[in-house]
This record gives structure tokens, sequence and C-alpha cells, in this order.
């Protein structure tokens, strides 16, 4: 018989996510091929991600009633890590009237004119509302640093920015979940891969996927610095293995779950008015 997957220990869990002030932590030692969260069957597991988001979506209902809490999601990964595919399974049975999704992109020339939160910040989600954000603010210390337009100090600064920014939302009331897509570079290579050899996948390829991808250990390095320095208690960072895209949705889906059955979401008060009235 195949294992629950909403069993696995907690110490298995916590294995995922990255340590606050990240001490000891480093990508390499993840295995993007990693299932912990899966039954041992794709196709059980697969049937789990459909029932999670059922879950979900009636979890979501209450949530968008108490009005306590705001939810913040963010997928971040390199291209093809499966951001756009995370959203697609673990939310398809989730209200469209409860949840929105923002594509992050680079930023415009009057976007670049403001700090480099301003744009996000315009865009986190009001109380009772999902937000998930596929790529994020920590962009700005992803690119940049890679492109060596940013010096040490100012990532640095940064990093204190985005930790006090993200303290700021929980501290109002928002939920912050933050996934780190990982995937290793040969299982990028056949995603882009089956892009270019399927025409009606062509709109999302790039011909700089292939620069990018180029500077792969730099952008690992980055993405090391960055987990280490942004894992905080309010906003902790978890790593996806990503490799199996069934996994991916399994663990985020359960891990999803999870935090909204912790929150203990309750509707509001019976209104004594409504009491003994008949519709007519």
């Amino acid at each position: 018989m195949a294992k629950k997957t909403d069993g696995l220990a907690k110490s298995d869990r916590k294995r995922w996510q990255v340590p606050v002030g990240g001490k000891g932590f480093t990508l390499k030692d993840c295995d993007p091929g990693a299932k912990p969260f899966s039954s041992g069957d794709k196709e059980t597991d697969k049937s789990r991600v459909s029932e999670l988001a059922n879950e979900i979506d009636a979890l979501q209902d209450v949530f968008w009633a108490d009005r306590r809490f705001k939810l913040l999601v963010l997928l971040q990964g390199t291209d093809t890590a499966g951001k756009d595919g995370t959203i697609r399974a673990v939310f398809k049975e989730t209200s469209p009237l409860g949840v929105r999704a923002v594509g992050w992109k680079a930023p415009t020339e009057v976007e670049r004119s403001y700090d480099f939160l301003w744009r996000i910040h315009a865009q986190m989600p009001h109380a009772g509302e999902f937000m998930i954000h596929n790529r994020s603010h920590y962009e700005d210390v992803l690119v940049p640093v890679v492109e060596q337009w940013i010096d040490g100090s100012t990532t640095e600064q940064r990093y204190r920015q985005i930790n006090d920014f993200e303290r700021m939302l929980t501290e109002t009331g928002t939920v912050i979940l933050k996934f780190m897509l990982h995937i290793s570079e040969d299982e990028q290579r056949q995603r882009l891969q089956e892009r270019v050899d399927d025409p009606t996948k062509h709109w999302k390829f790039s011909m700089g996927d292939l620069d990018t991808r180029k500077q792969w250990p730099r952008y690992q390095k980055a993405y090391d610095n960055l987990l280490r320095a942004t894992s905080t208690e309010w906003a902790p960072w978890v790593v996806v293995p990503a490799d199996s895209k069934t996994h991916r949705n399994l663990m985020i889906a359960t891990l999803v779950r999870d935090k909204l059955k912790a929150l203990q979401l309750r509707y509001p008060p019976d209104n004594p008015q409504l009491k003994g009235l008949i519709v007519k």
C-alpha cells in the first residue's frame, strides 16, 4: 500500500525549509530529483493533488469569509522550473473571485524610477484574498547580481529591505509562503528542448533563455545567497524538489493546505437579525 503523503514526518518536512539565517545551507545539498512527499505511485500522487486542490478551494471559501488574513504565495525558480504549471495544478479549483496571480517581468522605465519594492507593494493581497506571484521581488537580487548591475553593498541592503518589507506584511495579517522550485541543469535542458521541438510551445521560448542558461553556476550561487539571507522566522523559504512536476505540485499543494488549516479559519458570527427570518 502506498504511504500517505500527509503523514510525512515534521522532521522530514523541516529538511526542505531553509534555516533562519541560512547557516550551513546550500542548494547542492538539496536533490532536485527527490520526492519526499510522494506516495511512490505517480497516478496516486496526481489524484492526491486534485483532492488537495479541492481542499484548498473549500478552505479559501472560509478564508474569504473570515477576512482576518491575506495569503501571499511566492513561486521563484529558474526558467522552466514550473511556476505556471504549479498555479494551474494547485489552484485550479479555487474561485477566481478569491485568488489573483501576477507574473513579474523586468521593471519598466517608470517602475525603475521608484524604489525596487514600489511596484511589488502595489500587488499585495487584500483581506480574504489569495495572491500568487510568478517570480517576485527576489528577481531584484538575482538578475542584477548575476549581471553585476549592483554591487555587494547594494545587494546586502536589498536583502535587509526585503526582510523588513515581509515583516511589515506579516505583522499586518499577510501569511507568506515562499517556494523555491529547484530543478537540475539537465532537467532544464530537456524542458527547453521540448519548447524548441514543439511549435505550440515556441511562444514560451526566448533566445535569451540560452544566454541565461550559460550562467547557471552564477545563478545557483545567487540563489544560495538570497535564500540564506532572506529565510526568516516570519517568512521562511522552502526548497521544492521540482524535477518531477507531479511531486512539485503535490508538495506545494500539501504545504498550502496545511498552512490554511493551521490558521484555524472560521466563518463570521451568526447575524442575530436573521434569527427566525422567513424569506417570502
